[in-house]
């Protein structure tokens, strides 16, 4: 039988440096097309139990679906966690030969689980959803400078690009959902989600782009991934409060917004949070248990595909 290895990459512009725990070999390719080719067949040689990557802002995209395309077992983490572990670990030097060193004492040491990645498809929605989020900013900076705005070339200037931002944030929307309906996995989705009262078409495209997980996982795991699972603080007799940390702020934002919409038409929710308020629970924490309550509804329909049935709910 062989010993487990675990392989860290670290991603950078121009190269892929590697490491392997235990055995301690260090390596350095290219980031290209002939570098990704020789790294899988290294890897494809050595059978890593594990092989973590940094999300690195897109960067990583390309050699983590190399690796994956292998059926290699691949795990895109969170650089924050990353760097925590390091400094646990005493390890605060950091160049990028070093840090594929902690990513593999990471991989060896904490596991992480390795997920499906996205598809082509899905990264494309993905990116929709990115520059809808990112046009909608530019617009509000865009209106706030209208309001200061006292000389009239100024004013004239700003509409016009608050103009011409409407027509993209427009088309972004007309190409997320037609991104959505030509595709039967999305549109099936799309079509039992947007059953449930209070969730709307922003919340269904964000739910499918940026949590593909959505209905693989089990309702304590999918919470634990988007955020809202409530956080022990607790020390000997000490009983501190609960708390929400980490997760997908992208999902957890549009989710919010759909539990507020939800608290007022959706009537399981509604009587869900009825009984919390009776029970004395603070206005946050009702909003979170609703955010939580509303994201296991839609993990459990599509995990079973069935629609919004709120007499079984």
């Amino acid at each position: 039988m062989n010993a487990e290895q675990f392989v860290g990459i670290d991603v950078s512009k121009a190269t892929l440096d590697g490491a392997v725990e235990p055995q301690g070999q260090v390596w350095q390719v290219a980031y290209d097309a002939k570098g990704i080719d020789q790294l899988v067949l290294q890897l494809q040689e050595i059978g890593p139990t594990l092989i973590v990557i940094e999300a690195t802002g897109g960067l990583e995209t390309q050699i983590a679906s190399a690796l994956a395309g292998k059926e290699l077992p691949v795990a895109v983490v969170n650089p924050r966690q990353v760097r925590d572990f390091a400094k646990a670990s005493g390890r605060l030097a950091k160049t990028d030969r070093v840090d594929a060193g902690v990513l593999a004492a990471f991989a060896r040491a904490i596991r992480p689980q390795a997920r499906p990645l996205k598809d082509a498809d899905t990264r494309a929605l993905d990116d929709l959803v990115d520059r809808r989020r990112q046009l909608i900013g530019i617009r509000v900076q865009e209106v706030l400078r209208l309001k200061g705005a006292t000389t009239k070339p100024l004013q004239t200037s700003l509409k016009k690009h608050i103009a011409w931002l409407d027509k993209q944030i427009d088309q972004n929307d007309r190409d997320l959902t037609r991104r959505l309906r030509e595709s039967d996995a999305w549109r099936a989705k799309d079509d039992l989600l947007k059953s449930i009262p209070g969730v709307g078409s922003v919340t269904i495209v964000t739910l499918l782009a940026k949590c593909p997980e959505l209905g693989t996982l089990n309702r304590r795991e999918i919470a634990a991934l988007v955020g809202v699972a409530p956080m022990a603080n607790d020390s000997g007799q000490y009983r501190g409060k609960r708390f929400i940390w980490g997760g997908r702020s992208e999902v957890r934002a549009v989710l919010y917004m759909a539990t507020i919409s939800a608290i007022r038409c959706n009537a399981v929710i509604r009587a869900f949070a009825e009984r919390l308020k009776n029970a004395g629970k603070p206005p946050k924490v009702v909003i979170v248990a609703c955010m939580r309550k509303l994201l296991t509804i839609m993990n459990a329909m599509l995990k079973n595909n069935t629609p919004w049935q709120p007499q079984n709910t």
